[in-house]
């Protein structure tokens, strides 16, 4: 065993090699004339001359410190390509590892490769690969999806990687007696980069361990920073790079049948066959321009169920479909300002992207179908514009335009942001925004500002919010979770470090204050409507555990926009009844505590969740309720092939004047997966939505019932119960990215009574087939 390593380690070569522990950070690798199987064996003699990436770090749970398992980056490149050849070496038993799908890798061992190929610190190319060379991909911006507790405070870590972009690559792996290697081809086809010669290049390399909850990094990286990404190291001097003629041609048939009642019975609209079409040209090595023709956008998987608690916040769906994913990265604007779900299903639509000038750039026009329209008889035109240009060390500054026109409407927004990072550990977003809408030959306008400001200590840190979001701002080409609001958010924190091998590796505490205005009573200097004070511990414990609890105290303001269709029948003075405006209390204070435990992701099995229960507003009726909330989420791996995850949430609100129910719901999502073979899998999955509502009475007050107004009349707020159950089933095959084979059914179905699943009943379903090509050229 011991002379096996040795060899691997190359113990007595001369090949390059470069330790990040020992700052030999800066990579001059080689470019050979070679090209070799990606099969993952590292045997091939031309690995014997790649330079050699040695020496790495943990990052999480604690950093500064030196790796507990060793890794081993080989790297060199060609005219055509990149090549990353890696050795993780495991002391303790076999790597977790599965067959998975694209992008399920993540909770397997897997090693990312970080690139960037602009040398700006703004943003990287995520490449991952598992122990078998299963794929994962994505983009990385700076200051950007950094991880977060949901509940209980800002868990501030690295930035996590948007998993929506798909780029062709190669790879191999396999598992070793020591541990496992990956071969790695990157063709510069698929990447964009610098248009001078020679050119650096940022890299990183961080392994995820799974069975200890490590994160390791060949850069030295520092928790004391406010961006990981920036914290890279460089493969200097590349030339002669040959990205050749890049045209990518994907057609794309799509056939569907829908079935549905009808007054003889139930039946099946074939529909026609819908052929369409995208073209991917590469104009230059960082421009691309991107072209679709009545693109299928049907989704394979449908949307996780949610639940709203706070009826003033919107659902928000992540987008799901290739066009719009493929350089989804140069479109991100903050606060949603583009959201491309809100093209629905388009007649046609040309995107650019690239870097030109040093300056990141992102064109989306798009024609919509007339039924996307208020009236039905108008294709809303959308016409999307987002610009961000470096200014070194992580810092940037950016602008954005959106427009939608439909007939004579339109909304129109334009907005310039920033990043600053200084001193490394401080960071300053800042971000004003305003709109221009015409409906129906009304015109509004309304600004929005947005600022954070965060420091990044190793110890303490701090994340604050000031933002505001007028009235009558509008985005229709964005996302507005809730509008007319000004919102300031602080949460200072201290972390302290446990030594290696400690049962507590790290804890963090914090305490948030947050206040909410309404956007006129800030204005003119009234009072705060929502307060908030949070106390916060998260704590990592040896072994990959993750551990929290929070206690909440807070104080909700009366919103009368959200009641103004309430109304109350209550008995007048002379017998009988009378209508009157329903008025709730000024505020309801609300005081609760939350639990959350995450466990180490062993090989077949994982699992999180957290429990709250406490005094919360009932907005159903405006008054102080019981509110319990519960989710958990479970996975169980089996085999190297077989994937199930199961999760559920539980949102009840009662009454505290009798206990009686006001509010229930349940979502049950249940998914099992079978990987055939590397790019053929079979998927199943079932989804249960339960929401039950009682009669809705003032039960702050008078306790009369609750009346509704509708267009023409008064309507009783009665109780009211929904059981919806969906089902998925989908066989994929995917070799590449644009070539797949789809063929799927999809059924919605009610039950009477809530998980019984005994007279469910179908209300519509869906076969679907879809078949794509890529065309290289």
């Amino acid at each position: 065993m011991l002379l096996t390593l040795c060899v691997l380690l190359h113990c007595a070569d001369s090949t390059s090699s470069y330790s990040g522990r020992d700052h030999e950070l800066d990579v001059p690798i080689p470019r050979l004339e070679a090209e070799v199987v990606i099969d993952g064996d590292l045997a091939d003699s031309v690995w014997a001359h790649a330079a050699r990436l040695t020496g790495f770090s943990q990052y999480a749970p604690n950093d500064g410190v030196p790796a507990a398992d060793s890794t081993q980056v080989l790297v060199w490149y060609s005219a055509t390509g990149i090549y990353f050849g890696i050795r993780a070496f495991e002391q303790h038993g076999g790597p977790t590892a599965t067959l998975a799908n694209r992008d399920q890798i993540f909770d397997d061992d897997n090693v990312q490769i970080l690139l960037g190929t602009f040398h700006d610190g703004k943003q990287a190319l995520m490449f991952a690969v598992n122990p078998l060379g299963v794929q994962g991909d994505g983009s990385i911006i700076d200051g950007a999806n950094v991880t977060a507790g949901t509940f209980i405070g800002a868990l501030v870590g690295r930035e996590q990687p948007d998993l929506n972009p798909d780029y062709v690559f190669q790879s191999r792996g396999r598992v070793t007696e020591w541990g496992y290697e990956v071969e790695v081809r990157i063709p510069f086809k698929s990447v964009r980069y610098q248009s001078r010669q020679p050119q650096d290049w940022s890299l990183n390399i961080v392994r995820q361990v799974k069975h200890s909850g490590f994160e390791d990094s060949w850069f030295p990286a520092s928790r004391a920073n406010a961006t990981f990404i920036g914290q890279s190291g460089t493969l200097i001097g590349l030339t002669g790079m040959h990205r050749g003629l890049v045209i990518d041609l994907n057609p794309e048939a799509t056939g569907k049948a829908t079935g549905g009642p009808t007054s003889t019975g139930y039946a099946y609209d074939m529909g026609n066959p819908q052929v369409s079409g995208n073209v991917r040209w590469g104009l230059s090595n960082n421009l691309t321009l991107n072209g679709t023709i009545k693109p299928d956008f049907s989704q394979v998987e449908s949307d996780a169920g949610q639940l709203a608690f706070d009826p003033r916040l919107a659902l928000f769906f992540a987008e799901k479909r290739p066009f719009f994913l493929e350089g989804s990265e140069l479109f991100q604007v903050p606060q949603s300002l583009i959201y491309t779900r809100r093209i629905v299903q388009p007649v046609a639509a040309v995107k650019l992207t690239g870097t030109t000038f040093g300056t990141d750039i992102g064109l989306l026009s798009a024609v919509d179908q007339q039924f996307a329209s208020a009236t039905g008889r108008e294709n809303p035109v959308f016409t999307i514009v987002r610009a961000q240009k470096s200014l070194g060390r992580g810092s940037r500054v950016g602008l954005a335009y959106t427009d939608r026109i439909e007939g004579g409407d339109y909304n129109r927004v334009a907005e310039v942001d920033s990043r600053l990072v200084f001193k490394e550990i401080y960071g300053l977003n800042l971000q004003l925004a305003g709109s221009r809408t015409r409906t129906s030959g009304v015109t509004s306008m309304g600004p929005l500002w947005f600022s954070q400001f965060t420091i990044q200590h190793r110890v303490w840190g701090l994340r604050s919010i000031f933002a505001g979001i007028s009235d009558e701002f509008r985005s229709a080409s964005g996302f507005i979770g809730r509008a007319g609001i000004v919102h300031l958010y602080v949460d200072p924190g201290y972390t302290t470090y446990g030594k290696p091998g400690a049962f507590v590796q790290r804890f963090t505490g914090d305490i948030v204050v947050d206040g909410i205005w309404q956007y006129q009573n800030f204005i003119h200097g009234r009072h705060l409507q929502d307060k908030k004070l949070h106390f916060n511990g998260n704590a990592a414990l040896r072994g990959g555990w993750n551990v929290g609890a929070g206690y909440f105290v807070e104080s909700f303001g009366y919103d009368s926009a959200l009641y103004a269709a309430y109304w109350l029948k209550v008995p007048k003075a002379g017998g009988g009844d009378t209508t009157v405006r329903f008025t709730g209390q000024p505020t309801i204070p609300n005081s609760e505590y939350i639990v959350r435990i995450g466990t180490p992701q062993w090989k077949h099995f994982s699992g999180s969740g957290f429990f709250l229960q406490g005094h919360d507003e009932n907005f159903f009726e405006w008054a102080s309720g019981d509110l319990l909330l519960l989710s958990a989420e479970l996975s169980y791996r089996p085999t190297e092939r077989l994937r199930n995850s199961v999760s559920y949430f539980w949102q009840q609100v009662n009454r505290r004047t009798d206990g009686s129910l006001v509010n229930v719901g349940r979502v049950l999502r249940a998914k099992v997966e079978y990987q055939v073979a590397r790019p053929l899998f079979v998927r199943v999955v079932g989804q249960y939505v339960q929401d039950k509502t009682d009669s809705l009475r003032d039960d702050s007050r008078t306790g009369a019932p609750i009346f509704i107004q509708g267009p023409d009349s008064l309507t009783r707020a009665a109780a009211s119960r929904t059981n919806l159950f969906h089902a998925d089933v989908l066989l994929s095959y995917q070799p590449v990215p644009g070539t797949v084979v789809f063929a799927g059914y999809g059924s919605n179905m009610v039950d009477e009574e809530a998980f019984r699943f005994r007279g469910l009943t179908r209300t519509d379903d869906t076969f679907f087939l879809k078949l794509s090509y890529l065309f290289r050229l």
